[in-house]
C-alpha cells in the first residue's frame, strides 16, 4: 500500500510538470528552514503526500495572504488544495459555494483532526455581525471550527493581531485569533505566522512541522514558539541580523529622503534606515527566506521594512504594529510601553537622558558605542505627528 501511494504521488506531481527530484529539493530547503539536516528531504516529501484535511477560513481580509500562497514554489496552489492538503474549505479558491460549502465544514469538523488556517482579523463590532458567514456571526463560526481543530495557523498580521483592520480607530472591534480564542475559552495550540501578507514558505513549513513531527498530541509545538507564539526559528532574528545593507549602516551610509544625493545613494544601495526602516526592530527572517520564489524581498527591491513583522497577538486590537510603524516612511516605529502606548524612541531619550544612544536600537547601540556609526542621532518627532497630536489625533 505504502509503494502503491508513492507511485500515486509521484504521477501526481508528474502531471503537474514537478519531478521527483525537484520536490525533494524543495523539501530539502523546507528541512534547512524548520531547522532540519536536508536528509530529512524524503521524510518531508512523505509527510506532504499524505497531509490531512484542512479548513482555511476566510475573515477581515484583503486576500493578500491567499495571493501570497499561489506564489508558493512546489507543490503549486492547485496540488495543495486538490491533492496534498486536503482543503475541505477555502473561499479564495474553492468551487463549492453555499449549502455545499458549509456542509463540506460541518463533516470535516464533525471527523475533527483537521488543520485550521485562519486568514484576517476577528472582527467583534456589532456582536461580531461585521462579518456573518453561513447565516450567522463569522465569531460564532470561528469558534464552532477552532474548537475541534488540532491545531491552529494564524497567517498574516491580520489573523495574528487584527493588522491594519484593527488600526486605530478600528470601527470593526478587529482582533487577532489567539486573543479571541483565549478570550473564549478555546484552548488549542495557536501558531502565528505575521507580516502582511504572510510568506507562504513559512506555511507550508509550520503544516509540515506539525504533521511530520507529531507534535500536536503531546503540545511539544509550543516550545518551539517564542511568547508571541511565533515559530522561534523563522521569527528568532532581526531583519537587521542579515540585512544585505548591514555594511553600509555600519558605516554610516544612509539614504535620506529629499537630499541632493538620494538617487545615487539608492543605486548604491545604501541603508534605509533614515528613511524609518524598522529592520532593526522587526523580528523574521525575510531577508534569507525572501518572497516570490525567492526572487526579492521588501528592503531588496528598494523599499524600507515596514515592520508589518512585529505583530502583538497578546493584546490585540489597536496599538499592533500598524498603528506603531505608520506612516512609514516619515518616522521611526513608536516604542509600546504598558499602559502608556506608542512612545517616539525622543521621548524615552529625553527622559533617561541618552537621546542620542536610544536613537539606536539592536546591532546600532553596538555600533554607536563602538563610533562605527556617524550622524544617526535620535529622531525628533516629525510635524505631521505634531499636528495630528495637537488635533489630539494618534497619528
Amino acid at each position: 500500500m505504502a509503494q502503491e501511494a508513492r507511485a500515486e504521488f509521484t504521477e501526481l506531481l508528474a502531471a503537474r510538470g514537478v519531478s521527483r527530484r525537484d520536490f525533494l529539493k524543495y523539501c530539502g530547503s523546507v528541512a534547512a528552514l524548520l531547522g532540519m539536516s536536508e536528509m530529512y528531504a524524503p521524510q518531508i516529501a512523505a509527510a506532504v503526500g499524505k497531509l490531512q484535511p484542512a479548513l482555511w477560513m476566510a475573515h477581515g481580509l484583503c486576500t493578500g495572504c491567499t495571493e501570497s500562497m499561489a506564489q508558493v514554489d512546489s507543490p503549486d496552489v492547485p496540488t495543495v488544495v486538490l491533492d496534498l492538503l486536503s482543503v475541505n474549505y477555502w473561499e479564495t479558491v474553492m468551487a463549492a459555494a453555499g449549502t455545499q460549502a458549509e456542509e463540506n465544514v460541518a463533516a470535516t469538523v464533525a471527523a475533527g483532526g483537521y488543520v485550521l488556517i485562519v486568514e484576517g482579523s476577528v472582527m467583534l463590532g456589532e456582536n461580531g455581525n461585521v462579518l456573518r458567514i453561513g447565516g450567522k456571526p463569522g465569531i460564532e463560526e470561528l469558534k464552532t471550527v477552532a474548537a475541534k481543530a488540532a491545531a491552529v495557523i494564524a497567517v498574516g498580521s491580520c489573523a495574528v493581531d487584527g493588522g491594519w483592520v484593527a488600526g486605530s480607530p478600528n470601527i470593526a472591534n478587529a482582533t487577532g485569533v489567539s486573543k479571541f480564542l483565549k478570550d473564549s475559552g478555546i484552548n488549542v495550540p495557536v501558531i502565528n505566522l505575521p507580516t502582511c501578507p504572510v510568506n507562504p514558505e513559512w506555511v507550508v513549513a509550520m503544516l509540515v512541522d506539525v504533521l511530520l513531527m507529531g507534535e500536536l498530541a503531546d503540545g511539544s509545538i509550543l516550545k518551539k514558539l517564542d511568547d508571541m507564539g511565533r515559530p522561534k526559528l523563522i521569527f528568532g532574528s532581526t531583519i537587521h541580523d542579515n540585512c544585505p545593507r548591514r555594511g553600509h549602516f555600519e558605516n554610516g551610509e544612509f539614504v535620506v529622503f529629499g537630499s541632493a544625493t538620494q538617487a545615487a545613494d539608492e543605486a548604491a544601495g545604501f541603508c534605509l534606515y533614515q528613511m524609518g526602516c524598522k529592520g532593526p526592530t522587526t523580528q523574521t527572517n525575510c531577508p534569507l527566506v525572501r518572497w516570490n520564489h525567492r526572487a526579492s524581498w521588501c528592503v531588496e527591491a528598494g523599499s524600507p521594512c515596514i515592520g508589518c513583522g512585529n505583530a502583538n497577538p497578546i493584546t490585540g486590537g489597536p496599538g499592533n504594529w500598524f498603528d506603531a510603524d505608520a506612516p512609514f516612511l516619515t518616522r521611526h516605529a513608536d516604542v509600546r510601553l504598558p499602559g502608556i502606548g506608542g512612545v517616539q524612541p525622543s521621548t524615552i531619550g529625553a527622559v533617561v537622558g541618552g537621546v542620542a544612544a536610544v536613537g539606536l536600537v539592536a546591532h546600532g547601540l553596538g555600533s554607536a558605542a563602538k563610533g562605527r556609526v556617524k550622524g544617526v542621532p535620535t529622531e525628533t518627532q516629525k510635524v505631521h505627528d505634531a499636528k495630528m497630536a495637537s488635533k489630539g489625533g494618534d497619528k
